[in-house]
This record gives structure tokens, C-alpha cells and sequence, in this order.
């Protein structure tokens, strides 16, 4: 039951997705696993692609969502990868929602010239602390 109400974080990254890709029709494959850190919180980590295509014309990405059971005081850690090799480390706060956001620059123009900061296949890791479901059983 716990991941169930936490499934909505784990798709914050179609709104790259969709910010970015002409397509509409992908789907995205998405991986969430949560740590225990003690008996009451743990560590929840989706792990979600993102593709910034070549002919890409905006200028923004961003990382949102909404945590079902967020841990007061501890931000959200974003962590982007390209081929294994870290390009881009981030962190926003949550509100008291629950829900945060992050926008990071793709593309810049500046004085006519253009420079593509994230071009191709990515993947991005998403940290954030939540409580932990009592009914849970963790290996």
C-alpha cells in the first residue's frame, strides 16, 4: 500500500519528458526502491530515463512531484548521469504539501550562440526521505 501512494513521485520525470520531446506517445520506465534508515524513515530512490533530443528548442527542464509521506526537514537530492558519469547534482526543498520542483537549464542562447548543456540519454536519480508504512516488510 505504502508504494502505491509514493507512485505519483516516481513519474515527476515526465514532466522533462514532456517539456522536452515532441512526442507524446513514450512511456517511461521507472524504478523506485525504498532503504530503511531506522524503523520510522527511510530512503526512497526512483531512478527514471530522460532523453534531451538533438533538435530540442526550450530552454528548461524540471523535476516535480508530490511525496505521499515526506520526512520534515530534509530535501529532495536530484542526481543526473550520462553513461554512468554524474553531470549534474541538485537539491529543492519539499513543501508542506509535500509536493517540490526543480528547473535546470538544457539549452542556453546567449549572444546568438547556442549551447546544447544536455543533448542525448540520461538517467536521473531522485532522492527524497519518507516515512516508512508499518504494514512494509523490507529485506
Amino acid at each position: 500500500m505504502f508504494l502505491n501512494k509514493t507512485v505519483f513521485a516516481s513519474f515527476a520525470m515526465i514532466a522533462i519528458l514532456s517539456a522536452i520531446s515532441t512526442s507524446s506517445a513514450e512511456t517511461v520506465d521507472t524504478q523506485t526502491t525504498i532503504t530503511p534508515i531506522n524503523s520510522s524513515i527511510g530512503l526512497e530512490k526512483t531512478i527514471v530515463p530522460f532523453h534531451a533530443p538533438k533538435e530540442n528548442k526550450l530552454p528548461w527542464g524540471f523535476v516535480e512531484g508530490k511525496i505521499a509521506s515526506p520526512v520534515e526537514e530534509y530535501p529532495v537530492i536530484i542526481q543526473i548521469y550520462k553513461n554512468g558519469e554524474a553531470v549534474h547534482f541538485a537539491q529543492t526543498d519539499v513543501k508542506k504539501d509535500g509536493s517540490y520542483e526543480y528547473k535546470f537549464r538544457v539549452r542556453d542562447v546567449t549572444n546568438d550562440v547556442v549551447t546544447k548543456i544536455f543533448e542525448g540519454d540520461y538517467t536521473v536519480k531522485i532522492f527524497k526521505v519518507v516515512y516508512l508504512d508499518k504494514s512494509s516488510t523490507f529485506a
